[in-house]
């Protein structure tokens, strides 16, 4: 027999292992399996919060984001806050998916439902590729995400729709929503909390909770209504969730009625310490729209309003209303000059009080000074102050503010005294002043007080223009002459702007008393369109047309508007002489360098040869009287209340509008202030 091989023990070694290979590859798996387990877990949960800004909204996209990613922080989870215009969608969205990551998607809505400039790449890269196929419908599976849209419920047919956009575009790419969409309204009137600000605190909360319950590896809660009918294992754990959310969420609303001033009760938004609403009386002269009970009407201004208005000299009165001196009111309280109505009208300036009764706008205009902090709407929906309130704290504001001014240097007294006793009153300050309700109640004020009122308007509002008592002198602001021009400038609310803005024109040529267009030249923007001006110009047959270089207020991403778009004074001379040239009753008569601004009038003020365009104040308050006392059966005309315009006043003269009982007072390497009517 073949004598029997022995193995060593290096090969029994082996054999061994190659028995028990089964076993070792079971070992080796449950090893590795654990240590990748043991790794994920350790991996902490991160936040990465993408916002993209614009205008007012910045202020709250930006606060909101560095708001929550700190309160992420708190919760011992990193958070990053990254603007859009600085991520790459293309190159770190797939990477998103790989990691535990949660996106936060804090996104602004702009004009016509478009994204802001910053995100602009970013929504048309996700649009395209929830619809490649190069991409695939998997090709966001794994990424996790929530979206906080901002917009105003006001642009109907375009609120937050770049929100809903984003959402729906990560839906379709397999990205996993973790929490219902939140929407931030700053139309007070119908945000389901009350503000922007509480919208998204109501959001926050209810993010914040589901973002810890991720951190612990939770699955998103069980509501116990299941649709198989069976029972949730975690139902105990989960109502103990919701009721966590729901003590929160009660905080919340306690902090809602701090932001509002208000309560909420049953869905009705009453205001504190009040019994029953009131209903608001309807004006019979005024046709603005009002509806629901005043106890049910939010406030139009909301606490972060009132904190950036205040921030920018604005004496605000009552809910909705405001009054801010002007920087020509200073000026020719030291003896430094007036303003053009000073030049042109014979306003004393040292004793006008610019204000509103409504902060409120129903457009968005590129050249906006206020850089869009005010509402805006279309109709009136808020809660209504008295006008003899609105009135009263106006003046003594002013007052006031006037009163600072007591001692400082170069202050001449005499003026300081005169400037106590408000004269003039221009309803120019910010919004649209013919929203208000009452304002036909407010002009008889200022009339009964002997306060002149220079009102003006943006021409989208022909009905209240129509029934609007008489007013010293009644502006409309022309700032384009074609309806895509009027679009891209004023922006407006209003889906039919342009056929309201062509019968304001007309509403305001069936007025008898003094009216004026009031154009604003924005450089390669509207000054071309010299043809459509001459054009709007005969279908108003207005008084008087202001033509004023567009002011520069300022870096802002309010608008795209730049010094390039400030024309100078020559070029404003140039255009106002060939506007002059196409319109045979009209003459320029009146120049005010200092403004950029230039008055061109109907040749029925020019009498025997010398301008009147001035205005006999004293006259027009005993006309306005008579007007009352009769009922409105005696009226009168522009006519009737004119004086002669001083030579230092007009066209061509040296002065070149500036009044020589003053001294010109020139500024250097201080910064500007713009502000004036």
């Amino acid at each position: 027999p073949v004598p029997r091989h022995e193995p060593s023990p290096g090969e029994s070694y082996f054999m061994s292992i190659w028995h028990n290979r089964l076993y070792l590859y079971s070992a080796a798996a449950l090893v590795f399996g654990s240590w990748f387990a043991v790794k994920m877990a350790l991996k902490k949960v991160s936040c990465l919060l993408l916002i993209s800004p614009l205008h007012l909204d910045s202020l709250f996209v930006q606060g909101f984001a560095v708001e929550l990613s700190e309160e992420v922080k708190t919760l011992g989870i990193p958070a990053e806050v990254t603007d859009m215009k600085d991520y790459d969608p293309d190159d770190q969205l797939a990477d998103e998916c790989t990691s535990k990551s949660i996106c936060v998607f804090i996104v602004a809505t702009y004009t016509d439902g478009q994204p802001t400039e910053n995100a602009e790449w970013f929504c048309k890269w996700l649009e395209e590729a929830s619809t490649d196929f190069r991409y695939g419908k998997t090709y966001l599976k794994g990424l996790r995400y929530a979206v906080f849209g901002l917009g105003n419920s006001v642009y109907v047919g375009h609120f937050n729709t770049v929100g809903k956009n984003v959402d729906k575009w990560l839906w379709m790419l397999s990205g996993m929503r973790i929490m219902t969409r939140g929407e931030g309204d700053c139309n007070v009137v119908k945000s389901r909390n009350g503000s922007i600000q509480a919208d998204f605190l109501a959001w926050k909360v209810k993010f914040l909770n589901r973002l810890q319950a991720l951190a612990k590896g939770e699955k998103k809660s069980c509501s116990g209504n299941c649709k198989t009918g069976g029972t949730c294992k975690n139902k105990r754990k989960d109502r103990q969730v919701m009721e966590e959310e729901k003590a929160a969420l009660q905080n919340v609303s306690s902090e809602v009625s701090e932001l509002s001033s208000s309560v909420f009760l049953h869905g009705t938004l009453k205001e504190e310490g009040r019994g029953d609403g009131q209903m608001v009386k309807l004006s019979k002269l005024n046709g603005v729209k009002k509806i629901e009970d005043e106890g049910e009407r939010r406030e139009m201004i909301t606490p972060a309003l009132r904190e950036a208005l205040t921030k920018q000299g604005y004496k605000l009165i009552g809910s909705h209303s405001g009054v801010k001196l002007c920087r020509w009111t200073k000026s020719m309280l030291r003896g430094r000059g007036g303003c053009y109505k000073h030049t042109f009208y014979g306003i004393e300036s040292h004793r006008c009080m610019e204000t509103t009764p409504s902060l409120a706008c129903a457009n968005k205009c590129v050249f906006c000074w206020r850089h869009h902090t005010n509402p805006v709407g279309t109709e009136w929906r808020w809660k209504m102050d008295p006008a003899e309130k609105i009135l009263q704290d106006a003046v003594e504001k002013h007052q006031n503010m006037i009163r600072q001014f007591r001692g400082v240097p170069g202050v001449k007294p005499e003026r300081y005294e005169e400037g106590l006793a408000v004269k003039h009153c221009a309803l120019s300050l910010v919004g649209e002043p013919i929203m208000y309700p009452e304002i036909n109640t407010f002009i008889r004020l200022l009339h009964s007080h002997h306060i002149s009122s220079f009102l003006v308007t943006n021409a989208q509002f022909p009905q209240e223009i129509r029934s609007l008592e008489p007013v010293t002198q009644l502006y409309v602001s022309v700032d384009a002459s074609t309806k895509d021009s009027l679009k891209k400038i004023d922006r407006p609310l209003f889906k039919d702007f342009w056929p309201r803005f062509l019968d304001s024109l007309k509403a305001l040529g069936e007025k008898r008393q003094r009216t004026v267009y009031r154009l604003t030249l924005v450089k390669a923007w509207n000054v071309e369109e010299m043809q459509a001006y001459s054009e709007l110009i005969a279908l108003g047959q207005p008084d008087f047309i202001e033509v004023k270089g567009v002011t520069y207020c300022g870096e802002s991403s309010a608008s795209s508007l730049t010094m390039a778009n400030v024309p100078w004074h020559q070029e404003v001379v140039a255009f106002v002489q060939q506007l002059a040239d196409m319109l045979p009753q009209y003459e320029i008569a009146c120049e005010h360098e200092h403004s950029n601004c230039l008055l061109i009038a109907h040749t029925k003020f020019k009498v025997e040869g010398e301008w009147w365009t001035w205005i006999d104040y004293e006259r027009f308050q005993e006309l306005v009287q008579a007007h009352e006392e009769s009922g409105g059966q005696q009226s009168f005309s522009a006519l009737d209340y004119i004086a002669k315009t001083p030579s230092w006043a007009l066209f061509g003269a040296s002065e070149q509008g500036f009044d020589p009982a003053d001294t010109r007072f020139q500024r250097r390497n201080k910064t500007k202030d713009i502000s004036g009517c």
